[in-house]
Parts: C-alpha cells; structure tokens; sequence
C-alpha cells in the first residue's frame, strides 16, 4: 500500500488583493484604461507584472475588476436614489451623488464610467461595451422607477419617463466631464442645483 504524497502548494501572494485592486482603481480612474500602463499599474499596486497576471489576469481583467470596486464603493448612491418615495427626490439624490463623487477631496475627479468610455480606442472595445452595459442597466431601473411613479400619480401622466432619464443622464456625464476638466466644487454644486431644479420645474409644470 503506497503512501499518499502531498501535493506542493503554491507559494502565497505577498501582497493583499483588495489594497491592490483598490489602488489599480484609483490608477484606472485618474488617467483612463488606454493611457494608463502596465507600469503604472503595477508601480501603484506595489506588485510585479507577473503578480499582476496571476492575480488579476492581464490589464483588462483588472480594470473590469476595478470597475466591479467603484461601482461598489462610488456608486451606491444610484440604488438609493432608485429607492426614494418621490420622482423628485430620485433625481436629486441621483445629482447630488453624482456631484459628490464626481468633486471629492482626495481622490480622482469625474466618473470612472465616462471618463473610461470616452478614452478607448478601437481595439478597446470590450472595456467600453463593459462600460455601456453597466450604464444600459441603471437606466432600465430609472426608466422604470419613472413609469411606477407615473402609475401612482407622483408625475403627470402625460411624462417621458425615456427622456427624464435621459436629461438625467445627459446631467450626470456632464457633472463628470466637468469636474474632469477642472471646474470648481462651487461650479458642479451650481450645476447640480440648477439640474434639481430644472428637474422639478418640469414636471410641475404638467410636463
């Protein structure tokens, strides 16, 4: 009867994937997924290329993992927004997360989201196809949270619940674009409020 051998294990990771991941992210959304490197991945990941592979996959996968993070971390006040008792207050939650992320102290300026989708190149396709199903996503659960509050007369019956989301999400790219650009906290907040109020004078006005 032969005795089993154990089998080698792997020699662990030296790093932690979570502060490692968490610092790629910060990486993909100051400069983009095209201008940003391997070299710059990994020197802000503290790891090496070959630790990058094994761990993540290639530049791709990390940034598709990146995203899965920010839309944990950054994003959650898209559900709580979906979740408001009132259409107005659904918007502005929504624009008001959005100015928040979008113009926080400490970190990267703008939208991962948009500032990803409208840096890739052809052969980036599948970073911007990620990028565009995300977003086709949140605004099925707009347009839907629209139509319900349409049902129970908290808007007109006669509102576009396609183009209010629309307005909205037209607001919320700017919001980024402009904070990416450079504008002012005290130029997104006017913005913001501007768009909350915009927002609600329309569907006061019977739409």
């Amino acid at each position: 009867m032969s005795a089993s051998v154990p089998q080698a294990r792997g020699r662990p990771r030296e790093f932690c994937t979570d502060k490692a991941l968490a610092a790629a992210l910060q990486v993909f959304w100051s400069k983009g997924y095209d201008a940003t490197s391997l070299s710059d991945l990994t020197a802000a990941m503290g790891i090496t290329r070959p630790s990058l592979y094994a761990a993540f996959g290639n530049k791709e996968a990390l940034f598709h993992e990146a995203l899965d993070l920010y839309q944990r971390d950054k994003l959650r006040y898209i559900e709580q927004a979906i979740e408001q008792p009132t259409a107005a207050q659904v918007a502005e939650r929504l624009l008001r997360g959005a100015y928040e992320t979008a113009a926080g102290e400490g970190e990267s300026r703008g939208c991962m989201g948009v500032i990803a989708s409208t840096s890739c190149g052809e052969d980036t396709q599948g970073v911007r196809d990620d990028v565009q199903r995300r977003g086709k996503v949140v605004r099925t659960k707009l347009v839907e949270r629209f139509d319900k509050a349409r049902q129970e007369g908290d808007l007109p019956a006669n509102a576009d619940s396609d183009g209010l989301t629309s307005f909205l999400f037209a607001l919320v790219q700017g919001i980024s674009l402009q904070a990416r650009a450079g504008a002012s906290r005290e130029q997104l907040k006017a913005l913001t409020t501007v768009g909350v109020g915009s927002f609600s004078a329309y569907i006061s006005s019977g739409c």
